[in-house]
Order: C-alpha cells, then structure tokens, then sequence
C-alpha cells in the first residue's frame, strides 16, 4: 500500500517541478531572450519606443539607431534610471538587474 502513495507522491513532485521551473525562469528574462521579448520592455518601454525597438511618431525615439549604438552602458543605464526629456525615470519602478538586463539587450539588438 505505501508504493502507489509513493508513486502518487513522486509524480506529483515531478510535475510540480515541470510547471515551477518555466514560471520561475520567466520572471527575470535573460539577456539572451532579447529585447523584443523581455517582459519588462513590453510593459515599460514599448508604449513610447514601440514594439519593434524602431521608435513611435510622437513617441520615444528609436533605440535601433547610430546615436544609441554609438552610447556606452553607463550612459544608457542613466537616461533609464534617471529619465531625459520626456522619458521619465525608471529609479524604483524596475530593479537595478531589471534596467542592467535592459541596457544589455539594448546594446545587442544595435549590433545585430
């Protein structure tokens, strides 16, 4: 009697596991997933930079272009951090990994 209660009991664990892990790992995309895929630009920076990375018309600016290609790190992860003209700041809105994983894609989707 307690081999099937075993059974029942490791398969559960293993499907819990299969359904835990997914979720887990999609809370905090990886540099790899890419911009256009990170969660956080979709809810955050989409709205005004487009859903593409190519900018809106009376919107945020492209963050495919020479002018973002050619800014360091640093300078990136500040306008997002600190907002610049009409992008407001990000400070305590998204974690310090959350715009460093931003600023990474960012850099990747320009030197594609």
């Amino acid at each position: 009697m307690r081999t099937p209660l075993k059974t029942l009991l490791l398969s559960t664990v293993i499907a819990v596991s299969y359904l835990a892990i997914p979720s887990a790992a999609a809370q905090t995309p990886s540099v790899e997933t890419g911009l256009l895929a990170n969660s956080v630009y979709l809810k955050n920076c989409s709205k005004c930079h487009g859903k593409t990375a190519e900018g809106r018309h009376f919107g945020g600016p492209a963050l495919i272009s020479a002018k973002v290609a050619a800014a360091s790190a640093d300078d990136l992860r500040n306008i997002t951090a600190n907002g610049k003209g009409h992008m407001p700041k990000f400070t305590g809105k998204l974690t310090t990994n959350e715009i460093d994983a931003l600023v990474q894609q960012i850099q990747a989707l320009n030197k594609k």
